[in-house]
């Protein structure tokens, strides 16, 4: 395994994305790129003062940087992608580390809004397209059962057996984390009644089955220090993304992470989330629409969400042809709202963070641990 010349590291980005993609099967289906992918591992580790989480928590993010403005800023070089993939961990005691990381390929193998608009972000697109999911039926199987609440107000999703997935600013503001955090549940939901009943004054016809949320304690977070402010500065959005690990297992069936495909790729442009949209209060609310944009780290697109609904796993289902099946992967985190600059008219946007290869390769070693494991995306 060797290290990744900075000259060559446009090429490597490059590469795992497009290079090594293998397009579709001959059959119709959408299927699963084949990718290439570098390895993250840490460095060196370094002991940080406890925080003062004296942040507010932000249930969305906004950014004035829209998908012209990405586009038009280059690549991080090598350096830079160290920089921004190396992160910090707050254990749950508040202390609180930062890690360096290296990059290696295997050889051989916050936003301003205009003048005189409402501070509130509807993100409403016309007819609310929105689903509330009612019933045990479904609020506890798959794909809806891998979506839960943090504490701070935000959605998260499973993604192993004591790790959940969602966006830095539910838990650290860029520049400290915000309140609560040292003490962060994440809140799963079950049946209010053990017996599967309403209790014994309720009538069976008076509605859905109450629920309530069941909660357990997080052990770690890990934030990239691309989010924090200072470090990536204008596209910290790209890095809004933060993954959980919980005091014990939550027995629930999950759903993996993928890298993200062009959404040329994706079946029918389109990708789903479920989330805690905090004016539906208790409900999860699934929502689908297409891409309307992208960036290599971002997904611009127009899906209903409010508030709360940040951090949830954005997901597709594709042909995995090695096994043989359809398969669920999260390939993005939803991030927030995004007024953007279009030729001078403002329009705006619900964009999700892509899983790239090398957030992958982060992600995937703060799940596993080891490399050798993160080899497949």
């Amino acid at each position: 395994m060797a290290g990744i010349p900075g000259l060559l590291f446009l090429f490597l980005l490059l590469l795992c994305a497009v290079g090594q993609v293998s397009l579709y099967s001959t059959h119709w289906k959408p299927t699963w790129p084949a990718y290439r992918l570098p390895v993250v591992l840490p460095q060196s580790t370094l002991n940080l003062g406890k925080p003062d989480f004296g942040a507010e928590a932000r249930l969305d993010v906004s950014s004035s940087c829209g998908p012209q403005c990405h586009k038009g800023t280059p690549l991080p070089t090598y350096e830079e992608a160290k920089q921004y993939l190396s992160y910090e961990t707050l254990y749950a005691n508040g202390s609180r580390t930062e890690t360096q990381v290296g990059i290696y390929v295997l050889s051989g193998g916050g936003g301003q809004e205009s003048s005189g608009r409402s501070r509130r972000k509807r993100q409403i697109y016309g007819y609310d397209s929105r689903f509330s999911i009612f019933g045990k039926d479904f609020l506890l199987n798959y794909p809806f059962s891998t979506s839960v609440k943090l504490s701070t107000g935000c959605t998260g999703t499973l993604v192993a057996e004591k790790h959940v997935l969602t966006a830095a600013h539910c838990i650290h503001d860029g520049k400290t984390y915000v309140k609560g955090t040292q003490k962060l549940r994440v809140g799963f939901l079950k049946p209010k009644f053990k017996d599967g009943g309403r209790g014994a004054n309720s009538s069976s016809s008076a509605g859905p089955e109450k629920m309530k949320f069941q909660w357990i304690r997080v052990k770690r977070t890990h934030v990239p220090k691309g989010w924090i402010k200072g470090n990536a500065n204008d596209i910290g959005m790209d890095y809004d993304y933060a993954l959980l690990e919980l005091k014990k297992p939550h027995k629930r069936k999950f759903m993996k992470i993928g890298v993200s495909p062009p959404a040329k790729q994706l079946p029918g442009g389109r990708i789903h989330f479920s989330g805690y949209d905090n004016d539906r209060p208790g409900n999860l609310v699934y929502r689908f629409c297409d891409v309307k944009d992208e960036t290599y780290d971002l997904l611009y697109q127009q899906c209903d969400a409010q508030p709360g609904a940040s951090g949830s796993g954005v997901y597709v289902r594709m042909w995995k042809r090695q096994q043989q099946k359809w398969e669920r992967k999260i390939i993005g985190i939803f991030s927030g709202h995004q007024w953007v600059d279009m030729n001078g008219s403002p329009q705006d946007f619900n964009v999700a963070v892509r899983i790239t290869p090398l957030k992958y390769a982060q992600i995937c070693y703060w799940i596993k641990g080891n490399y050798l494991d993160c080899r497949e995306g």
